[in-house]
């Protein structure tokens, strides 16, 4: 019987490395397939969270964030890119044109969790893909249905929730308490509620690390 472990993977939907490292852990969970049960929950965290409705372009986002010019950032969103095709994520030529409140779509994926693991998982994937492959807005109720719907999920429950406001108490909670854990960057995988792997890893590092940790729950 293959030893389960937990993984919260902490992640805004806004953050190309959390597509990366997420494409990279499914990787090595299909590796891991009779080894090692994994199951996994999203957790929610904003990069921006105080990005207002309209957005902001994203070179003058990243130019005001970091210091950036727009020729680092696009030398950046290419080893981005190949980084995601390595591990069969692929990122959008133009970019993503625009930076996006994710609240929403954090109230969203809360929502799907509900419903299971497996759908929240459908959906999570499904709006990096829109976002950072598509170029579409995750700030946009619109999208965020049809990309629910797209999964499977219904529609107008999808709808429902995103008019109500239902689930933002939860999220906010949820974020304030993986930050008092030390969270302050994404992606972060969290195993077993102890072990800190950070960042778009490949897919041989996230292996290796949850064989390790499997084995030493075994002990």
């Amino acid at each position: 019987m293959p030893k389960t472990l937990h993984i919260d993977f902490v992640s805004d939907v806004a953050c190309p490395w959390c597509a990366v490292g997420l494409a990279s852990l499914e990787r090595a969970l299909e590796k891991l397939q009779g080894d090692v049960a994994v199951d996994v929950a999203f957790q929610p965290f904003e990069l921006n969270p105080q990005m207002g409705p309209e957005g902001q372009d994203v070179t003058e986002h990243l130019t005001q964030k970091y210091g950036s010019t727009p020729e680092q950032q696009a030398q950046a969103r290419a080893g981005i890119a190949q980084r995601g095709a390595d591990v069969g994520f692929t990122f959008r030529k133009e970019g993503r044109g625009r930076v996006w409140n994710t609240f929403d779509a954090h109230r969203l994926l809360m929502w799907a969790g509900e419903q299971g693991p497996q759908q929240q998982r459908d959906l999570k994937m499904a709006l990096l893909q829109a976002y950072h492959g598509e170029g579409r807005s995750p700030a946009d109720a619109a999208v965020l249905a049809d990309v629910a719907a797209s999964v499977g999920l219904d529609r107008a429950a999808a709808e429902e929730v995103l008019r109500s406001g239902r689930y933002a108490d939860e999220v906010r909670e949820r974020e304030r308490q993986f930050q008092q854990l030390g969270i302050h960057a994404v992606p972060s995988v969290i195993v077993n509620d102890r072990h800190l792997i950070q960042g778009g890893q490949p897919p041989e590092v996230f292996e290796q690390a949850l064989r390790q940790i499997a084995e030493a729950a075994e002990d």
